[in-house]
């Protein structure tokens, strides 16, 4: 059983993750990152770290909030790793530009959540 303790941890580097990919794609559009590698391997990376972060969350904690889509995140970093000859660039900008800007106030929520848990 994974400790409880690093959930926070784990917490925290999703968030920089998606701070990361937020950063790398601004002010950037579908065909720049689809036409260099560089920047579409650092999003992809940040998208394999994020999911192996969730993988690595509790899953007390991961049942307590079944608002964040915790299978999906995991799920997608099997996809990047384990079928990485086939990463698809849209959906990689989708979750860039899309899911990961909605993903960061939950995983903040909850990490707050913890934070002031600890602190009592």
């Amino acid at each position: 059983m994974r400790e409880t303790l690093r959930d926070p941890g784990r917490l925290e580097h999703i968030l920089t993750c998606i701070d990361n990919v937020q950063d790398f794609v601004a002010g950037k559009s579908y065909d720049d990152m689809s036409d260099n590698k560089m920047l579409f391997y650092a999003v992809v990376k940040n998208i394999e770290i994020i999911g192996e972060a969730a993988n690595s969350i509790t899953k007390e904690l991961r049942q307590r909030h079944p608002e964040v889509e915790w299978a999906v995140i995991i799920g997608m970093r099997h996809v990047l790793v384990h079928d990485y000859y086939n990463i698809d660039s849209k959906t990689a900008w989708r979750t860039a530009t899309k899911d990961l800007p909605a993903l960061r106030p939950q995983i903040a929520a909850i990490l707050k959540e913890l934070n002031n848990t600890n602190i009592q």
